[in-house]
């Protein structure tokens, strides 16, 4: 007989999920302070794009290559995939505390390009630490928990930027301190939830055959390579389906994340970073206090997902929400009324929450149990190439089509998010298999 997982406690899944929080909070700052940082900075609006190419490009070698090693990794103390979680929290905080003192556009790229390489290193285990962990019948829980907690600190990353803005004055060079605030918040965060999870959630342990598996894989430096061409090769048809929504879903997101800030201040406050840097700092503020809603949407939303989910299946649930998030980004743009912004955003962070989890249902009954990292590091490389495109394509998009105008850049993004939608028509996700729950450390 077959031993399976154990299922875990609302509590148990709460507690392996909090280092999430600190990963997102760090990811939030990107999405909502790194490029205004680099307009302070004398940033060109062509030029961002490019200078957030850290991001997927670290994505798209790191997060396989460590898929790979922690698929091969077992310590009796340290576990599996928890050294990763420890050694890129660590690195994240001491990025996040650097942040705000870049000087320079080369400085403020190149700290970001080791706080991606952080980010990654800390996140990629977290999706196999779910499958690892938890039976078929709780991977919902698992993936939308990590949706709640991505809600969570992303919205105190927003939150944290709103807030400081209005009461701490003052800059360093060209970086106001109520950024230096949110990111020392952030360095905290990171390594204090990432602590969390790993001192309260054991790994179970590898059987005796997959101990052996383990010893006798291959070892050398090309070897995660060739795992990773390997597993390609013979990826389950619904990654590939998935992987064309991914492309259009990820080009879009970073077309608003990107935008947020400067079209908030043309339609709300009539400025541009140019004009008027006072009104563009509040339109900054304000942009983290709307992305900061729609994360508190999503934290919100994510355990109701989990229900219909269950109820409805993965796909319809993923097919309505980006049908909400590109209406809420065609809206967007056209909104003159600050407080009006957060209606469509409140669509988007449900989406979000479906962005954050969902996917993974659809696909993980397909994967290979003992494949989980290497699997779950592609699904990324499937997120960081679109990125990787935008940021290498959208420059000339923005600058010859769209005349520079973040609005319709946002729009842009919005019709990109309803051919998401279309394309997750074509996707045939697996039902689950039935499981025996048969008790690891009980023998029943």
């Amino acid at each position: 007989m077959s031993l399976a997982k154990p299922r875990l406690s609302f509590m148990q899944i709460i507690n392996m999920n909090v280092g999430f929080f600190g990963i997102q909070y760090s990811f939030g700052l990107q999405q909502s302070a790194v490029n205004p940082i680099y307009d302070f900075l004398g940033a060109k609006p062509d030029e961002i794009p490019l200078l957030n190419l850290a991001g997927p490009m670290t994505g798209l070698l790191i997060q396989p290559i460590i898929g790979v090693l922690s698929d091969r990794t077992w310590h009796p103390r340290w576990g599996r995939r928890k050294p990763y979680f420890f050694i890129g929290a660590l690195f994240c905080s001491l990025c996040l505390f650097l942040y705000p003192f870049s000087t320079t556009l080369w400085m403020a790229a190149g700290l970001l390009w080791v706080l991606d390489a952080a980010n990654n290193t800390a996140m990629e285990p977290y999706r196999a630490f779910i499958a690892d962990k938890l039976p078929a019948s709780q991977h919902a829980s698992g993936f939308l928990t990590q949706s709640f907690f991505t809600g969570l600190g992303i919205t105190l990353a927003n939150i944290s930027l709103f807030i400081f803005q209005k009461f701490i004055p003052g800059q360093h060079g060209a970086i106001p301190y109520w950024v230096f605030g949110s990111f020392f918040l952030g360095s905290v965060c990171s390594i204090s939830s990432v602590w969390w999870s790993i001192s309260k959630t054991p790994e179970i342990p590898p059987t005796p055959e997959e101990l052996a598996v383990l010893r006798a894989t291959k070892k050398g430096v090309l070897q995660p390579f060739i795992e990773i061409g390997h597993a390609i090769f013979h990826m389950p048809k619904v990654m590939w389906q998935l992987a064309l929504v991914y492309l259009f879903q990820w080009y879009a997101l970073f077309c608003y994340w990107q935008n947020a800030s400067k079209s908030i201040a043309q339609s709300v406050w009539k400025t541009t970073p140019s004009e008027n840097k006072t009104l563009y700092e509040e339109a900054v503020g304000w942009a983290g206090l709307v992305n900061g809603w729609y994360n508190v949407v999503t934290f919100l939303s994510a355990f109701g997902l989990v229900y219909m989910a269950k109820k409805m299946g993965p796909k319809k649930v993923h097919i309505v929400c980006l049908m909400m998030a590109g209406l809420a980004l065609l809206a967007f743009p056209h909104i003159e009324n600050k407080y009006m912004l957060f209606v469509p955003m409140a669509g988007f962070g449900i989406a979000w929450a479906s962005m954050m989890g969902i996917p993974y249902l659809m696909v993980v009954n397909d994967i290979p149990k003992e494949r989980y990292g290497v699997y779950m590091g592609i699904i990324n490389m499937m997120i960081v190439i679109p990125m990787i495109l935008q940021t290498t394509t959208f420059g000339y998009i923005l600058q010859h089509f769209l005349n520079n105008d973040p609005g319709k850049a946002i729009s842009f993004g919005g019709v990109l998010l309803l051919l998401a939608c279309g394309a997750t028509l074509l996707i045939q996700p697996s039902k689950p298999a039935e499981e025996e729950i048969v008790l690891r450390a009980g023998g029943h």
